[in-house]
C-alpha cells in the first residue's frame, strides 16, 4: 500500500457577484408582482401572501453577504428568477466541464504537474448538467488525461466522497495520481423565489489533486484517512430527473428544484457531523484538542459554530475553522475544499487538520490530514 497525499487544489471563481443588498431588491419586486398578480386569491383567504425578505433577515439566518455566480441577469430578473444560459451544441464543452478544466489546471500547475502525472478524474458534484456521457470523461480528455474517468454525486458531501475514492485508488497502486474535480452550477437548480432560501448558494468549482507521497511536492498534506457516513432523509431533496418528463412534471414545480427543512437538518445534522469527526479522529488516536484546523463544509455559520462548539468545548475561532460562505455562500460540495484552498498556507509540518462535509442524503464525508 503506498501512502497519499494532496498535492495541491485548485479554485475556479466566476466572473459576477450578486450582494445581498442586490438580491434582496430584486427579490422583493418578485413578491411585490406575485402578490400583485394574486390579489384577489389573497384579499379572499385562498391563497397566502409572499413575505419580503431583508439583507438583515439573510444576514442572521446564516452569514451569507454575497455570492459568485456564472450568470447574473437571469438571477436578478423579477420576472424570470433563473440564471441565463444559452444551449451550447454536443461539438462544444459543456459549461461544467469548462469550470472544472480551468480548477484543474490551476491545481495542476500549483503541484508542478501535468495531465501526464494523472491516471484519473473524478466529477463530483451536488448535480450533473446531463446524464450521459460522463461530465468527468469529458474534462478527462479536455485535461489530457490518459486513464479513467466517472461522475459521481452525493449532495454536499460528493468532494469527500470523492477523496475517499482517490485515496483508496492511489493507495492500492490503480493510479499515481487522481483529480477530483468539484464543478458546482448551484444557481441552475437553486429556488432563487423561495424566500426561506433565495440566499443560500453561489457557484464555484474546486480541484483537488490526490497523489502517491512519494511522487508529491513539497508542502503536501498525508491523507491518514476518510471515513464516510449516510442515512436516509427527506429534509433536503430535489426530485427533478429523467423521470420528470415522463411524470408529465412542470419544471417550475417547487420540488423540482432544491428545498429543505432547515431546522431539521440543523437539529439532525450538528450532532451527526460532530460524533463522526470526533469518531473518525479516534480511531488515529486523535483528540478533537489535537487538530490544528478544522476545514468544515460551509452551508450556514451557526451550525459549523456548534459543530465546533461539540468538538473542541467551546467557541471555535476563525483560526480553528475558517469561514468563507461569507463571501462564497454555500457552494455545495466545494465549500471544505475552498475553506482548505484558502487557508491551508500556516499550517506547520505535522500539524493535523480535518476536512469535513456534510448534507443531503443524509451524507457526511471526512479526510484527515498531515502537514509534510
Amino acid at each position: 500500500m503506498h501512502r497519499v497525499a494532496i498535492s495541491s487544489t485548485g479554485l475556479f471563481t466566476p466572473p459576477y457577484v450578486i450582494t445581498n443588498e442586490e438580491l434582496v431588491e430584486s427579490f422583493n419586486q418578485y413578491v411585490a408582482l406575485e402578490n400583485a398578480k394574486h390579489a384577489a386569491e389573497i384579499s379572499a383567504g385562498t391563497r397566502t401572501a409572499l413575505t419580503e425578505s431583508s439583507v438583515e433577515f439573510i444576514e442572521k439566518a446564516s452569514g451569507i453577504q454575497r455570492r459568485y455566480v456564472l450568470e447574473k441577469s437571469g438571477i436578478l430578473d423579477p420576472q424570470r428568477m433563473r440564471p441565463r444560459f444559452e444551449a451550447r451544441p454536443d461539438s462544444e464543452l459543456s459549461l461544467m466541464a469548462e469550470i472544472a478544466v480551468k480548477a484543474a489546471q490551476d491545481a495542476l500547475t500549483r503541484a508542478g504537474k501535468t495531465a501526464a502525472d494523472v491516471d484519473g478524474v473524478i466529477c463530483a458534484a451536488a448535480n450533473m448538467q446531463r446524464a450521459y456521457p460522463a461530465i468527468g470523461v469529458e474534462i478527462q480528455t479536455a485535461l489530457g488525461v490518459q486513464g479513467y474517468a466517472f461522475d459521481m454525486n452525493v449532495a454536499c458531501s460528493s468532494a469527500t466522497f470523492a477523496l475517499e475514492m482517490a485515496f483508496n485508488a492511489v493507495r492500492t497502486g490503480s493510479a499515481r495520481a487522481i483529480l477530483v474535480v468539484n464543478p458546482e452550477i448551484t444557481s441552475a437548480h437553486h429556488a432563487w423565489m423561495d424566500r426561506d432560501c433565495h440566499f443560500i448558494f453561489g457557484d464555484v468549482c474546486t480541484a483537488i489533486l490526490v497523489e502517491r507521497l512519494d511522487l508529491a511536492p513539497a508542502g503536501a498534506f498525508e491523507i491518514l484517512g476518510t471515513r464516510l457516513l449516510s442515512t436516509f432523509s427527506n429534509n433536503i431533496r430535489n426530485n427533478a430527473g429523467f423521470m420528470s418528463r415522463a411524470e408529465d412534471r412542470n419544471p417550475e414545480d417547487r420540488d423540482q428544484l432544491f428545498r429543505q427543512e432547515g431546522r431539521k437538518v440543523f437539529k439532525e445534522v450538528c450532532p451527526m457531523a460532530a460524533e463522526h469527526m470526533e469518531k473518525h479522529l479516534a480511531t488515529l488516536d486523535l483528540s478533537p484538542q489535537n487538530v490544528r484546523r478544522y476545514w468544515l463544509h460551509q452551508a450556514n455559520q451557526s451550525m459549523n459554530q456548534l459543530i465546533s462548539r461539540k468538538l473542541l468545548g467551546r467557541d471555535a475561532t476563525l483560526d480553528d475553522a475558517p469561514v468563507i460562505l461569507n463571501e462564497f455562500a454555500n457552494t455545495a460540495s466545494a465549500g471544505s475544499i475552498i475553506a482548505f484552498h484558502r487557508h491551508h498556507s500556516d499550517i506547520q509540518p505535522e500539524e493535523v487538520g480535518v476536512i469535513c462535509s456534510f448534507g443531503a442524503g443524509y451524507s457526511i464525508g471526512s479526510a484527515i490530514v498531515r502537514k509534510l
